[in-house]
């Protein structure tokens, strides 16, 4: 009788991970089992614990992403379906003005879809840098000769500034993803400026750490939602009029933490000032 009182007492915790393991095979990720031991069984309950949250939180970022994503989906096909059936139903004639509307459209889907492959290759794979030295200047105007591009295209008329110091500065990382960075920081940046804007682009190299810095000359971003624009899909309270994903910062963060920097947002005199920092060397 002791030994069935002592046995039963020693494995009701396993009974309940084994309830507890059933409910989240159904997708229940809410039940924990008590864990007062210190003993072995303690241990394994604590872990079991640590695993339902972890599982719990995956599953919530998963049901966010789909929601976030059907959401960005959902408003370029509506407006292009709109187009089309205007197009069809004689409402509206095949002008160059409907045609552009429509392109845009699509090239927002476009951007989207790239985006949101981009971002997961960094997260399946993101450990896996090809880190060179490389000169910044030839990086910088590389970046800023695709964003004229992109700019010019957008009919907003914005204008880059690039100022490098020293001027033979080189940096150390996975060129190819930095490019990346600089590509997504200054789309964001040429979005909110205003028609005829510039945006700055400078880069100071240090003895340990080269520092990027991305300037607008737009509205500037509240310091309430600084944090929250790296985040997937968050666009702060200018979201909807400038027809970006709220992805692009998320890739810049993932690709710049990889490499053991940093990067913010940061004060200025007026508009958004993005702040990268990296390391010039892998120790």
């Amino acid at each position: 009788l002791t030994s069935q009182v002592l046995a039963h007492g020693m494995t009701s915790t396993l009974r309940e991970m084994t309830a507890a393991a059933r409910a989240m095979a159904g997708g229940d990720y809410r039940r924990r089992v008590r864990a007062t031991s210190r003993d072995e069984v303690g241990e394994l309950a604590r872990a079991f614990n640590q695993m339902a949250s972890d599982l719990a939180a995956a599953d919530r970022h998963r049901r966010e992403l789909i929601a976030n994503v059907s959401h960005e989906l959902r408003t370029p096909i509506t407006a292009l379906q709109g187009v089309l059936e205007n197009l069809v139903d004689g409402v509206a004639q095949p002008d160059p003005a409907t045609l552009r509307a429509a392109l845009a459209q699509t090239e927002r889907l476009g951007r989207l879809v790239t985006e949101l492959l981009d971002l997961s290759r960094i997260e399946a794979g993101g450990g896996l840098l090809r880190r060179e030295v490389f000169a910044v200047t030839p990086l910088l105007t590389e970046a800023v000769r695709e964003a004229e591009v992109n700019a010019a295209g957008n009919g907003r008329g914005v204008t880059f500034r690039t100022e490098v110091t020293p001027p033979g500065a080189t940096g150390y990382g996975d060129r190819e993803r930095l490019h990346q960075v600089l590509a997504n920081l200054l789309d964001h940046a040429a979005r909110h400026s205003p028609p005829g804007g510039t945006v700055s682009v400078t880069a100071q190299a240090g003895p340990k750490e080269l520092s990027l810095e991305v300037t607008d000359e737009g509205p500037g971003i509240p310091h309430a939602e600084r944090a929250l624009v790296f985040e997937r899909f968050t666009r702060g309270a200018r979201a909807g009029r400038d027809g970006g994903t709220g992805l692009g910062l998320a890739i810049a963060r993932w690709v710049v933490e990889l490499h053991g920097g940093t990067i913010a947002v940061v004060d200025a005199p007026h508009g958004c000032r993005i702040r990268v920092t990296l390391p010039r060397s892998d120790t």
